[in-house]
C-alpha cells in the first residue's frame, strides 16, 4: 500500500499543490501506512509539518509524533532535526512529543543504555512503528563500529537494549564482526585515519612579487 500511495503522493507535492490544505487528510493516511509498513518518506513527512504551520488548526499530535518517530529510525541523518524545526515551542511541550525530544536527545549523546530504559517505560510510545527497535539498534552499530576496536560482549549486547545471547550474534553476523571469547572486534580504527600530504606550489615569480610589495 505504501508504494501505491507514494505515486499519489508525489503528485500531490509538486508545485502549488504541495501546500493544499485539502490534501491533509491523504498525507496523514500516507504518514500512518508508513508507520505500519515500515517505509519512509521524508519529503512527504516534512510536507504535513508544513501544512499544520500554516494551518495551525489542522495540527494533529499524533501524526506528529509518528513522523517524528519515524525521523528517528533514519539516524544517522539529520532528519529529527528537520522535523523539530518546523514546530512551535507550545507543540514541543505537548506529550508525548516532549517524551520523543527527549529519545531524540539521548541518542544524540549515545546514552543508549538510559534510551532503552526510557523505551521499556514507555512501551505503547513506539510499539505502531513497525521496525523502530531494529532500526535503532541498526544507529547503535553504526555507532560502535566508529569508535571501537573492540568491544566486550556484555557491554555491546547492553547498548542495543539487553538482547539475549542469539540476538546479539544476528547483529554480530549483520555487520561481520568476529567473536574471540567475551570480546568482539569490530574494526582497526586505525585504518580508518587516512593521512593527508599536503604540498604547496609557489613559483619564484610569485614570491617575488610579493616580497616587492613589501619595501
Amino acid at each position: 500500500m505504501a508504494e501505491a500511495m507514494k505515486q499519489t503522493v508525489a503528485t500531490m507535492l509538486k508545485g502549488i499543490e504541495r501546500y493544499n490544505p485539502d490534501n491533509l487528510p491523504t498525507l496523514e493516511r500516507y504518514v500512518e501506512v508508513q508507520s505500519r509498513e515500515n517505509s519512509y518518506d521524508l519529503e512527504a513527512n516534512l510536507a504535513v509539518l508544513k501544512l499544520y504551520q500554516f494551518n495551525p488548526h489542522s495540527f494533529n499530535t499524533d501524526i506528529t509524533s509518528q513522523i517524528l518517530l519515524k525521523a528517528l529510525t533514519n539516524l544517522p541523518h539529520t532528519d529529527f532535526i528537520l522535523c523539530k524545526c518546523l514546530l512551535n515551542e507550545k507543540q514541543l511541550s505537548e506529550d508525548p512529543i516532549n517524551q520523543i525530544v527527549y529519545l531524540a536527545d539521548i541518542l544524540e549523546q549515545c546514552d543508549f543504555q538510559v534510551f532503552w530504559t526510557r523505551i521499556h517505560t514507555l512501551p505503547e510510545l513506539t510499539q505502531r512503528i513497525t521496525g523502530f527497535v531494529d532500526s535503532i539498534r541498526k544507529f547503535v552499530c553504526h555507532v560502535v563500529g566508529i569508535t571501537y576496536q573492540t568491544i566486550e560482549r556484555n557491554h555491546l549486547a547492553q547498548l542495543l537494549g539487553d538482547v539475549d545471547d542469539s540476538t546479539l550474534k544476528l547483529w554480530v553476523k549483520k555487520y561481520g564482526w568476529k567473536e574471540t571469547g567475551n570480546l568482539i572486534f569490530i574494526a582497526n580504527q586505525d585504518e580508518n585515519i587516512k593521512t593527508k600530504n599536503i604540498n604547496e606550489k609557489i613559483d619564484f615569480e610569485s614570491v617575488g612579487a610579493i616580497m616587492a610589495s613589501c619595501r
